[in-house]
């Protein structure tokens, strides 16, 4: 449904979109990181037709954007990060506008409209002027100015952006909604939406996409697998001290408690060296019973921190 082929943008000599590839197949619902100035919004300005890049191609619904950018368009609903309402309008003039703006084509306008509107939940303030709407309603029309044309791709950039934690989860509900039947790239600051929403990360950092799988691959890969939560009932200096001694086991750390006369602590192993039975071994000589061992389970937080901080490449994470 999306393809990006070699883009590259410069803005002078320096390049906001550094030569980067990906495509994004119908019905996915994919998020795209990056930390501020990634190139995050130039790539979907280029995606959408607001910018023309340098080099390189994208198309939707293999239709070159930049070729043919009317036929393009169509196909694609943007929702810009402030969302492109006029305050003076009511919201049904602001969308009856768009619905020309965009030269829309359904059996029926109002019945179209009326649909949107019931989708996003704006029923009740249709015939409200936008400037006397909160903020969570107004990302909720900017949503909807989006949906009119019934388009198959559906950029978001930050759609939760300065809303409060209830009408971040009713956005984060619409978006899911929406996601069955439309193709998705999502672009947030707020990683609990990717891990909750999306089946996909694209993760660009310098303008370069430094990462391109599921959340869990990534974990696995970026952790290395050699990383075990465990919990041990015993004196905690003492498990760490025998934690330390087992041959394999590099680094001890201790996490929060959860259970009473015991402690968690996440260990990390050499890469390929299994130290589940040893570990058990010497905790069993030691008399410290062993009461839960598990993969530790990185956050996407974790992922994308670790990510973006390091500077070597990581061409094994791409298209994977």
């Amino acid at each position: 449904m999306i393809e990006v082929s070699h883009l590259t943008k410069k803005y002078g000599d320096k390049r906001g979109v550094d030569n980067i590839s990906f495509k994004i197949n119908e019905g996915e619902i994919v998020g795209f990181l990056g930390p501020n100035g990634a190139g995050k919004t130039t790539t979907m300005n280029i995606i959408t037709g607001y910018l023309s890049a340098t080099s390189g191609v994208a198309k939707v619904a293999d239709i070159d954007v930049l070729e043919d950018p009317i036929a393009a368009k169509k196909h694609i609903g943007y929702l810009p990060e402030h969302p492109p309402l006029y305050l003076d309008m009511k919201v049904s003039e602001y969308l009856d506008f768009v619905y020309e703006l965009k030269r829309a084509d359904t059996p029926n306008r109002n019945d179209h409209i009326s649909e949107i509107c019931e989708l996003v939940g704006i029923s009740e303030v249709y015939n409200r002027v936008c400037k006397n709407l909160s903020k969570g309603y107004r990302q909720r029309v900017g949503l909807a100015q989006a949906l009119i044309g019934n388009p198959e791709v559906l950029i978001l950039d930050e759609p939760t952006v300065g809303l409060d934690p209830r009408q971040i989860v009713e956005i984060r509900n619409v978006i899911k909604e929406l996601g069955k039947r439309r193709t998705i790239i999502l672009s947030t600051h707020i990683l609990s939406e990717v891990e909750q929403i999306c089946e996909r990360v694209l993760v660009i950092d310098k303008g370069i996409i430094i990462a391109d799988d599921t959340p869990e691959d990534l974990a696995a890969h970026v952790s290395g697998e050699h990383k075990l939560a465990v919990r041990i009932a015993g004196p905690q200096r003492n498990i760490i001290q025998t934690l330390r001694s087992i041959d394999g086991i590099r680094q001890v750390t201790p996490l929060a408690n959860r259970e009473k006369d015991a402690f968690d602590f996440l260990v990390e192993s050499h890469p390929k060296i299994d130290v589940r039975k040893p570990m058990f071994n010497a905790l069993a000589k030691a008399g410290y019973p062993l009461l839960m061992v598990r993969p530790h389970d990185m956050s996407l937080e974790d992922i994308f921190i670790s990510l973006t901080e390091n500077e070597p490449a990581h061409d094994d994470l791409k298209g994977v």
